[in-house]
């Protein structure tokens, strides 16, 4: 799986760079949010805007996050989040449970208000 980790003190910028986040790359991207998602950071940013299919394997990634974030009190911002990506979210019922922005840098001014 092809990705990068930007940590700033306590936010992380986790970038996914596939085109597909689905039942094959599910699981590393899991592994990673576990890596990831210590008590020290307080704000992760998971850019998607080069992910183009999402299936319910993927969904299952964003939510560990979301659900490890909240266990410590932190915040998740989805960026890039495409059309296809947002109705999946939709028919999912869980597009309101994510805050999303359009940008990494649009995410961190809405994080830093």
């Amino acid at each position: 799986m092809r990705f990068s980790v930007e940590q700033d003190d306590e936010l992380v910028v986790f970038t996914i760079k596939e085109p597909m986040l689905d039942a094959v790359l599910a699981p590393d991207v899991k592994s990673e949010i576990l890596i990831i998602c210590q008590p020290a950071v307080k704000a992760l940013i998971i850019d998607l805007s080069m992910v183009q299919i999402c299936d319910t394997q993927g969904l299952s990634a964003l939510l560990l996050a979301r659900r490890q974030m909240n266990e410590h009190e932190g915040f998740i911002v989805l960026v890039g989040v495409n059309d296809n990506v947002r109705n999946l979210f939709r028919i999912s019922q869980i597009d309101e449970m994510f805050d999303i922005k359009e940008s990494v840098s649009q995410a961190i001014a809405w994080l830093q208000e």
